[in-house]
């Protein structure tokens, strides 16, 4: 199967992560999209990572209020290795666990952008390739010329993608304010 690893804290789920997710199903081609929850990213020091349970749960009643049971599975296996939790472990142990399928990690514009900081970031676009959807204020196109420049072997594919303004920090932000950010969860 052709399954989708759209790994993130998910800090929390909003409609821009929905919109991937059903564009992964719809037009994509991918069997599944496996939503991975990482209990704590090396690179984010603002995740606390005794919030990670109820980010997971938050996920699966997302997945399951949004009836998209058949199509994604939320995957808490970042929770069952050691920290720290670099994606090529995770990918690694996606494919020791499943061989059979073929893992693409999707990612962000800003993280293609960063992806030189990543742990083995060259086994990532070589070994899996990644799907990466817009995000303002980044050039994609250039970023992914730039890096397949660096190795024609990189696997990298740019999404056909609305952008989509919201972010994880906007809706934590306006919670703090005690707004209503209902209408921008997943």
């Amino acid at each position: 199967m052709k399954i989708a690893v759209y790994s993130g804290s998910f800090n929390p789920l909003h409609i821009g992560h929905l919109a991937i997710v059903r564009q992964l199903i719809e037009k994509e081609g991918f069997d599944k999209v496996y939503l991975v929850v990482s209990p704590k990213n090396p690179l984010k020091d603002n995740i606390d990572i005794s919030s990670a349970p109820a980010r997971l749960e938050a996920a699966r009643e997302a997945v399951v209020r949004r009836g998209l049971q058949e199509d994604v599975v939320v995957d808490d296996i970042e929770f069952r290795m050691p920290a720290p939790h670099y994606t090529v472990r995770t990918l690694d142990a996606l494919r020791e666990r499943e061989p059979q399928n073929d893992f693409t990690l999707i990612m962000g514009s800003d993280q293609i952008a960063d992806i030189r900081r990543w742990r083995d970031y060259r086994r990532i676009l070589s070994e899996y390739g990644v799907l990466v959807y817009p995000r303002e204020g980044f050039d994609t196109e250039a970023v992914a010329a730039e890096l397949c420049n660096e190795n024609p072997q990189y696997r990298i594919s740019i999404m056909d993608a609305m952008k989509v303004d919201v972010s994880s920090t906007m809706i934590r932000e306006g919670l703090s304010r005690g707004e209503d950010m209902s209408p921008y969860l997943f």
